[in-house]
């Protein structure tokens, strides 16, 4: 399942691993790796970190639904979570990797990434550019 998501990746997928690959970011990133049951687009072990890129079908009220509960497992593992629109990929990625930065940098967990989620991330991001 992971290779099948690795060879049909979003554009948005492939710009953004294009910018984390080889540790560009100070930390090693996988792709599509495989976090308890579910696959995320990117994993950093080092920070436990996971970043998602979601387009408009996670604005569906079923699609939300199961990212919250995505995003409630992962920080109950104590995993940071960052969610990304594809938009905010596609016309912002260096607002998105600054954010990205940003919380790497920090070594308290992301306040953004608990049950508030995704709109608390999303309008961190917004408020940088």
């Amino acid at each position: 399942m992971r290779k099948s998501l690795r060879s049909s990746a979003t554009p948005q997928e492939i710009i953004l691993w294009s910018r984390l690959k080889n540790g560009q970011l100070g930390y090693k990133f996988r792709r599509q790796h495989s976090v308890g049951q579910y696959i995320v687009d990117f994993y950093c072990s080092q920070k436990k970190l996971v970043i998602e890129i979601d387009g408009s079908q996670h604005d569906d009220d079923n699609n939300k639904e199961y990212d919250f509960r995505r995003t409630k497992f992962f920080n109950s593992i104590g995993c940071d979570v960052l969610r990304f629109w594809n938009n905010e990929v596609n016309t912002n990625l260096n607002g998105v990797l600054i954010k990205m930065q940003e919380v790497l940098g920090s070594t308290t967990p992301n306040p953004s990434s608990t049950e508030e989620g995704r709109e608390g991330i999303r309008k961190t991001v917004k408020d940088i550019l």
